[in-house]
């Protein structure tokens, strides 16, 4: 009969004995256990014991842990060695929970702090004493609102020192870009002593861990800053040259960019573009006296020369008559302006744009506006009009005003190639628009569809990450309303298969097989594995486990990984969990590690690349939970575990894959059919013959 499911067979050894061979019931408490394997060495005081895994990163795996009473001991050596050596093995240890809480409990932190504090070795013994302190606090345990003043303010002198350990510059930034994201009052306390003067020299060492360190503790300082704040200490960055240095040094440099960079590069991108989203969210006030001459100088520089002919010769009647006709050859709907621009977003951001276009691109703006002036009513391309309509597209694009992402790695190179990016990047989509809308032969009533295409032109460019504005440039314009028709035709022959009926029924028969093909990839994906991120409520964490299902699909494996480190094996994983004791698979908001972090609007790229796993832990339920790296490895991994619950794989990209398999495969059948017309009904069956002479019976031998 086969063994319990709780009930595992596994090695025990100590040093000086011969090794066990036990049954563990995985269902006793851990000092039972203990005690009885202490028995078998007929060793007395279970209670001074402790399991370890012997392999792997060779965690403990009980509540009660005297090795780390044994280890703070050793950090009070007077031996520098012995204190190295101890936070060695605390630095390896610290990562498991228990042994965490353990040292915790026994005021580890604060002699780590004591260590940090007095720095007496500002070499290995500090950059150890810094790196466990930041994996004990990793865990949550204690709220970094905890922390001292003078211990933040000591952290902060190892920042701004000159000559200073390599090592400990990183792991100092790291402290203080976690204090300064978790508790507000020591943020301010970290943004007046640390200036950006010294953020700005670490970014120009060429240490890409230290670069990345310093921008993130930059990005969290801009962060917490309020908007005027934040509008200052950008324009004083920019000043400094930190954008051309970012895009020559960061971006351009031999050595590829990290993800922790990516995303940092992602933040600065978006709390800049962010600070448009007053002017976008204003709208235009008619009584203001200078909204009002910002638009009568956008008027004179199109009709500069007529309006100064008629300006001192007709009454005033006409001249207000003359105005109305300009700005309504300048594309605006309404005799007045004004109301035009009432409409948020875009608000002022629009009359912000056309004033840039009008003063840096003057030929091309007076072009646009006395070319479509020119042409009949029904085919003239309204230049205000587009230009809000625009400037709205392009906020959605670039999602100004949105809350920054926890994962978002996507940021625009080319932000970083040239000053006044939104503004210049609007003259280039401005331009596109009345090239498409002459390539559409448009009229006033295709504008919405003008809008589409220059949406999608825009879309497909900046997915393709151009590095320069010119770039930019010269691909939106190779992407003409022919080349966009011809893409969106290809991408429509991928996805349409004939609505015949017999074609429908020889789709459904496929579909199990299909099915089956795409259950099968979905498990060897599962059995390739891959690495996720651990991520906290507090902040992106660069944390990294790896997750794989055994090739019997019987058991999920992981641990956790170092970055950088190549994929491991299957043997070097510490911890299982077996498939029969999986209760089912929660997705998105359901998920505990993202009820936990609340329903804010910047949580929700969280809740679309969240899984999580529950299974039995002894009498309780337990969680395995997971933040997949995209999309796509979201549906790939959902799809495997629900193939592998036995549950249907409901995901987009099972419809997708599946959706090409049939298409793939009925063209395949039909290949002989080509240009064949299939009927909508099978053909009539003939009547049976009125005799059945010509059948031969196989049966009867010959003589």
């Amino acid at each position: 009969m086969a063994p319990p499911r709780n009930v595992v067979k596994i090695a025990v050894q100590m040093p000086d004995a011969i090794p066990q061979l036990i049954q563990l019931d995985q269902a006793k408490p851990l000092a039972t256990v203990l005690k009885e394997v202490c028995d078998a060495w007929s060793l007395t005081h279970s209670e001074r014991y402790a399991l370890q895994f012997a392999d792997g990163q060779k965690r403990y795996i009980t509540e009660n842990d005297l090795e780390a009473e044994k280890l703070l001991g050793r950090l009070q050596s007077t031996s520098r060695e012995g204190r190295c050596e101890a936070l060695r093995h605390l630095v390896l240890l610290a990562s498991d929970m228990t042994f965490a809480q353990e040292v915790i409990s026994r005021d580890g932190l604060q002699r780590l702090s004591t260590i940090i504090e007095n720095g007496d070795d500002l070499g290995e013994v500090l950059a150890l004493g810094l790196k466990a302190f930041l994996e004990l606090m990793e865990h949550g345990v204690v709220s970094w609102e905890t922390l001292s003043i003078p211990f933040v303010k000591k952290v902060v002198s190892y920042v701004n020192m000159n000559l200073m350990d390599a090592s400990v510059q990183p792991l100092a930034l790291g402290l203080l870009e976690s204090v300064t994201l978790s508790s507000p009052a020591l943020g301010l306390l970290v943004k007046s002593e640390v200036p950006l003067d010294r953020l700005l020299v670490h970014l120009q060492v060429m240490n890409q861990q230290l670069q990345t360190k310093a921008m993130a503790l930059l990005t969290a300082l801009l962060q917490g800053a309020n908007l005027t704040e934040r509008k200052h200490m950008l324009d004083y960055l920019w000043q400094r040259n930190l954008r051309q240095f970012i895009y020559k040094n960061i971006i351009h440099s031999v050595a590829p960019l990290g993800d922790e960079m990516a995303h940092h590069l992602y933040i600065l991108q978006s709390l800049t573009l962010g600070l448009l989203e007053p002017r976008m969210r204003t709208p235009l006030d008619s009584y203001s006296q200078e909204q009002r001459e910002q638009l009568q100088a956008l008027r004179q520089a199109a009709f500069e020369s007529e309006g100064e002919s008629l300006g001192t010769g007709p009454s005033a009647d006409r001249r207000r008559s003359l105005c109305v006709q300009e700005f309504r050859k300048l594309g605006f709907s309404n005799s007045n302006p004004a109301h035009d621009l009432e409409r948020v977003p875009p608000g002022l951001l629009a009359l912000d744009n056309m004033l840039y276009f009008s003063k840096h691109a003057p030929n091309a703006y007076s072009r646009f506006v006395l070319e479509n002036s020119s042409r009949e009513d029904k085919h003239e391309c309204p230049f205000a009009r587009s230009s809000i309509q625009l400037t709205v597209l392009l906020c959605e694009l670039l999602r100004v005003g949105e809350p920054c992402s926890e994962t978002a790695q996507d940021f625009s190179p080319m932000f970083y190639g040239q000053d006044q990016s939104f503004h210049e990047l609007f003259c280039v989509a401005i331009q596109l628009l009345n090239k498409t809308w002459k390539e559409m032969r448009a009229t006033q009533e295709d504008f919405d569809k003008v809008m589409q295409v220059v949406r999608e032109q825009l879309a497909r460019t900046l997915a393709l990450k151009p590095t320069s504005l010119e770039l930019f440039r010269t691909k939106v314009n190779a992407l003409t309303y022919g080349e966009v028709l011809r893409l969106r035709q290809t991408e429509r022959l991928h996805q349409e298969g004939t609505l015949a009926p017999p074609i429908l029924e020889l789709r459904e028969k496929l579909k199990p097989e299909l099915l089956g093909l795409i259950r099968q990839q979905r498990l060897l994906r599962l059995c390739e594995g891959m690495l996720f991120r651990k991520i906290s409520s507090r902040r992106r964490q660069d944390k990294l486990w790896f997750c794989c299902l055994s090739p019997n699909h019987k058991v999920l494996q992981y641990g956790d990984v170092e970055e950088g480190d190549n994929p491991p094996t299957l043997e070097s994983l510490p911890e299982q969990l077996p498939v029969a004791d999986i209760r089912t698979l929660l997705m998105g908001k359901d998920c505990p590690h993202v009820r936990e972090k609340g329903s804010g609007k910047q949580n929700k790229d969280l809740y679309e690349l969240a899984f999580s796993i529950s299974y039995d832990h002894g009498e309780k339920e337990a969680y395995l939970n997971f933040i997949a790296p995209s999309k796509r490895d979201f549906h790939l991994w959902t799809d495997g575990l629900s193939a592998l619950l036995g549950s249907p794989m409901g995901s987009e990209q099972t419809r997708l894959d599946l959706e090409q398999l049939l298409t793939m495969e009925t063209k395949l059948r039909l290949l002989e059919l080509e240009n064949v017309p299939i009927p909508e009904n099978p053909p009539p069956v003939p009547p049976p013959p009125t005799n059945f002479n010509f059948c031969y019976d196989y049966s009867i031998t010959e003589p």
